[in-house]
């Protein structure tokens, strides 16, 4: 049998990250969306006071009035949105849902914008047109006949807005339960429950004004020349003052190493580049724990030394006598802590350990970052606590130059939250909805992302109303998944372009087209601004500029409202009025945050304002009124551990990452260039001396089997081998191909969040390699 040639092609990238590279993919995308000229000017409004937030990222903006405040990965947002192909009515005419799901998911996302309500057709297999208002009353009809309300359940992608998010969240308490799974159960869930039991928030305590003043930088599980491109500039700017900048991350990534600004012409024309990172730390898959309390043992150990010398402390005493409770247990723990056993599960060599310990204490203002590498584990939420217990050693929280900085994915996901999206909400939160909006909300806790499939699994959720997103495809155990949606009497999907999840439907299904950030939407004649907050806290209006893709669009918040109006009535809420005046939504969310008063004014302002981050100003909004140190001991029974007990050697451990060519689960194109991919996407990324150890050669075909004790056979096939700089006995592939691989219950202890990042498997060469060799 003859070889079969591997797709596209694997080919070293050797040029800085950004630069015409990325000037040449932005062209290319503006033509493959097929972007009318006349909306190439939405480029310049992007990030502008008088213009739009990018749907992309969450990174924060610093110069509002700067007509270049957009990176390549924006432009590919941007660029699905304002694009001119269009998925009419008659296009669902022409393909039965079973035909469109032998699609790829790129393939899809290339149909273009959604354009017309759908409703799905049994007995033809196609999605229908149907009017809003039957759309409206279907919803209505199945939410009403539920005999209990916590039988349906409402995910929320994060780049709804926050006035949408308010309405919804109103909507669906008023309705009678808080299952409200969304994109936060699936990245920085760790965080939002790691930090409030350190410092008091689940926020960050930094601004971008810190990093002007930040002299050391530890940037962990981040990528971000594909994940937030924007962030580049900043460390950029760092680094052209001398800062130095620590990337600690399993995979070497060409955006941590050089950087072309495209911001700065002097660069693009000498084809110059600036060196971002100093140092570079890869710790295999799981292993940051074990490297921060390593870092932060070494610290203690030089602390002592220096005492016995005569020295001063290396440790900020005041600020820990003054601001912290518990660090005599903190530091036993860090004393009778074994070093083999921290180096081994780090995967990092002590020399390199006391090197990185050295760097963080010559660091006078230390910013730490970090991304879903830290917290799609099963120990995530320890080592978010683990790093807050390090940078309070030294005080490295609220001073100047100096904190917390979790960088949040979607751009608005941090403001969701914030608006209530949240199925643990505070007794605080709902005394106050039930004050403000005279109902008594649900107290009791309900379903985040993974429940919510079990529920629908079980039987216990028939309805599922997805807010954006393409839930199908973003959660793990895919198979389970589908089946969890296929299961239920109804699913919805508010969307803008056509995705997986929208074929994988319930018996009745709706698709509802909804506005992009970039058009124009206009309520009752007059254009409506939505306000969004990023990963800073900063929140700021952002205003569309386009043209809708289609007279038959709603916003997400219109789409609310009339939702909100057929199943409740408004009897106690005026669900239309507030539809037709965002403002009038910003009042109500005034008078339920103290945080958001003169929200209309503040707002309204060029950039915003910021809101209050307690731990920035050291308020410790925790029970003791102080931050808290909490020590934790390495965990040594994990399902990596186990599996290794098992099967040795060959157990690898799989990480799931983003392409260049996708933004979370929608793909722009199929090339990865930093990582040298071009073509293809059903690649794995391995260390030389594993092909080596398992008897394999780079570029065979291979099936990737995910190893858990349920029984279930998780198997995704026919991926390439590609030799990387990655620690031995790790992994890296794309999601969500491999989505499939992640069990279910394969969550982070405390969060809830899918492991991701830290996936038992082993390697099988494909049954299409063996019967070729």
């Amino acid at each position: 049998m003859q070889k079969t040639k591997p797709e596209g092609r694997i080919e070293p990238y050797h040029h800085a990250a950004a630069g015409w590279g990325a000037v040449k993919q932005v062209a290319i995308n503006l033509v493959r969306e097929k972007v009318a000229g006349g909306n190439y000017k939405t480029l310049l409004k992007q990030n502008q006071p008088d213009g739009f937030d990018c749907p992309g990222c969450a990174w924060p903006d610093r110069e509002h009035a700067s007509t270049f405040e957009f990176c390549e990965n924006g432009v590919k947002a941007v660029a699905a949105e304002a694009t001119s192909k269009r998925v009419r009515p008659d296009f669902f005419a022409a393909h039965t849902v079973t035909e469109l799901l032998a699609q790829s998911d790129y393939q899809l996302e290339q149909h273009g914008r959604l354009t017309d309500p759908m409703v799905y057709d049994s007995a033809s297999d196609k999605y229908l047109p149907i009017a809003w208002d039957d759309a409206f009353a279907l919803i209505a009809r199945h939410l009403k006949a539920l005999p209990d309300p916590n039988q349906a359940t409402f995910y929320v992608s994060g780049r709804t807005g926050n006035e949408a998010a308010f309405l919804f969240q109103l909507f669906v308490r008023m309705y009678g339960t808080n299952n409200f799974p969304d994109c936060s159960n699936m990245c920085h869930e760790p965080t939002s429950r790691g930090l409030p039991g350190t410092v008091g928030t689940g926020k960050g305590t930094v601004t971008l004004e810190d990093f002007e003043h930040a002299d050391t930088l530890l940037i962990f599980g981040q990528n971000p020349a594909t994940n937030h491109p924007r962030m580049l500039g900043e460390l950029r700017d760092c680094a052209k003052r001398g800062a130095t900048i620590v990337s600690i991350n399993p995979l070497r990534e060409r955006g941590l190493e050089r950087f072309t600004s495209p911001s700065h012409p002097m660069e693009m024309l000498t084809n110059a580049s600036t060196e971002i990172s100093s140092m570079f730390v890869q710790p295999k898959l799981g292993g940051d724990f074990a490297l921060i309390k390593a870092i932060a043992k070494r610290l203690v150990e030089r602390d002592d030394a220096a005492l016995a010398a005569g020295q001063a402390s290396l440790l900020d005493r005041d600020f820990i006598a003054a601001h912290t409770s518990g660090y005599e247990a903190f530091e036993q723990d860090l004393r009778t802590q074994d070093w083999d056993q921290l180096l081994a599960e780090s995967g990092v060599p002590r020399a390199q350990v006391e090197a990185l310990a050295e760097v963080y204490i010559k660091g006078k203002r230390v910013i730490s970052t970090w991304g879903m590498g830290l917290t799609q584990h099963k120990g995530a939420v320890a080592t978010i606590q683990m790093l807050s217990n390090l940078m309070m050693m030294r005080g490295n929280i609220g001073r100047l130059g100096a904190g917390l900085c979790p960088v949040r994915g979607h751009s608005n996901v941090q403001g969701d939250r914030t608006m209530g999206i949240e199925e643990k909400p505070t007794k605080a939160f709902l005394d106050r909805m039930q004050k403000v909006f005279a109902f008594e909300p649900p107290r009791a806790h309900g379903y985040d992302t993974v429940e919510s499939i079990q529920a629908m699994l079980d039987g216990k959720v028939k309805v599922f109303f997805g807010m954006g997103g393409n839930f199908a495809m973003a959660t793990p155990d895919t198979p389970l998944t589908f089946d969890a949606l296929r299961a239920c009497d109804l699913t919805v999907h508010v969307a803008t372009k056509l995705n997986r999840s929208h074929l994988v439907h319930g018996k009745d299904a709706l698709i509802l087209p909804t506005l992009g950030r970039t058009e124009i939407d206009m309520q009752a004649g007059v254009p409506q601004g939505v306000t969004v907050e990023d990963s800073m806290s900063m929140v700021h209006l952002s205003y569309g500029m386009n043209q809708p893709a289609s007279d038959n669009l709603l916003s997400e918040t219109m789409i609310t409202a009339r939702m909100a109006h057929a199943t409740l009535g408004s009897g106690k809420v005026d669900w239309l009025a507030l539809g037709c005046d965002y403002a009038r939504i910003r009042d109500a969310i005034e008078q339920v945050f103290d945080d958001f008063h003169d929200f209309n004014a503040r707002v309204a302002k060029p950039g915003g304002f910021h809101l209050r981050v307690a731990s920035r100003e050291r308020e410790w909004r925790t029970a003791s009124g102080k931050a808290q140190f909490v020590p934790h001991a390495v965990d040594t029974d994990t399902p990596i551990h186990r599996a290794r007990a098992l099967h040795g050697e060959r157990l690898m451990t799989l990480m799931t990452a983003r392409s260049h060519d996708q933004y979370n689960t929608t793909i722009y194109g199929m090339d990865d260039r930093y990582r040298g991919v071009f073509g293809l996407r059903r690649v794995v990324f391995i260390h030389r001396a594993d092909l080596e150890l398992l008897g394999m050669r780079n570029g065979q075909w291979v099936d990737i089997v995910s190893v858990w004790d349920d029984g279930v056979q998780r198997r995704a096939e026919r991926f390439l081998l590609v030799e990387y700089d990655i620690p031995r006995g790790c992994l890296g592939s794309y999601f969500p191909e491999t989505n499939g691989l992640v069990p279910l219950h394969s969550t982070a202890d405390g969060a809830g969040t899918p492991t991701s990042k830290s996936i038992p498997v082993l390697l099988h060469l494909s049954a299409e390699q063996s019967s070729a060799e």
